[in-house]
């Protein structure tokens, strides 16, 4: 049996934010269960962890479809199970993955994550992806992910995206209650629609920062189930604040047992 949590992530509640499945390992099994479990699970991400010798943990994340280089809600999760179930008495665990060392901190309730900064930059976007997006665009940026940033936070709320024709896709406006908004597409990886996105934030603060003028954000991923983050640019590093809500608890059940 491999333990697992269903964690919500960036949510105050349960059935908010993004969920993240979280399998704790005491060692790495074959790449192509941890996919099947991915699969299975059916979850923007899955996130697979297995401690170090010294007190740090190695972190893998897949979606339904492939493994990824950088999952930001996932780590929250996985940083979450740790702080909160695995090992309490800890308030910063540091995870090393395909992105390099990622740190969660706990303070109370609330989960910090430090991750690569990403500025974008402006790009032309070619005239297929113009058309996919299906409205107009105030300007096209290039980061860790393409970025389309519209007029207002409605014409993101409103955005329907041809996701035959794109691969991964960040939209992002100012907030009418927040410093802006954004939603996020990846229909290349396995998800539709990401609920909500950190490694997205690695650009969208960036971008907003220098806008706006300000290195503290507020921002809000306008999915239907929608969760809120608070930013901050710091140099190199994008640190991302939110809660964490557990969903489930239990475990997955493989016969016959699996080997390294």
């Amino acid at each position: 049996m491999l333990p697992l949590y269903i964690v919500d992530a960036f949510a105050a509640r349960p059935f908010e934010g993004n969920p993240a499945a979280v399998c704790p390992l005491e060692h790495w099994i074959d790449v192509r269960t941890l996919q099947a479990i991915a699969a299975e699970n059916a979850l923007s991400e899955t996130a697979f962890f297995v401690r170090r010798p010294d007190g740090d943990f190695d972190l893998r994340w897949f979606t339904p479809t492939t493994e990824v280089e950088l999952c930001g809600h996932a780590t929250l999760a996985s940083g979450y199970v740790v702080l909160q179930w695995l090992d309490r008495a800890r308030h910063v665990v540091t995870f090393h993955t395909r992105s390099g060392a990622l740190v969660v901190e706990r303070e109370r309730e609330r989960l910090t994550l430090s991750l690569p900064t990403r500025t974008p930059r402006a790009f032309d976007a070619p005239r297929e992806l113009r058309a996919a997006l299906g409205c107009p665009a105030v300007e096209w940026l290039r980061g860790l992910y393409t970025i389309a940033v519209l007029e207002n936070e409605r014409a993101v709320r409103a955005a329907r995206p041809d996701l035959t024709s794109i691969d991964e896709l960040s939209i992002t406006a100012r907030g009418d209650d927040c410093d802006f908004v954004s939603r996020f597409f990846a229909p290349a990886l396995g998800v539709p629609e990401d609920p909500v996105t950190g490694s997205a934030h690695c650009s969208l603060a960036p971008y907003w920062a220098g806008a706006l003028g300000k290195s503290h954000l507020s921002a809000r991923q306008v999915s239907r189930r929608g969760g809120q983050l608070a930013c901050e640019v710091r140099g190199e590093h994008v640190r991302l604040s939110g809660t964490c809500a557990l969903y489930a608890r239990g475990a997955i059940e493989l016969d016959p047992p699996l080997a390294p």
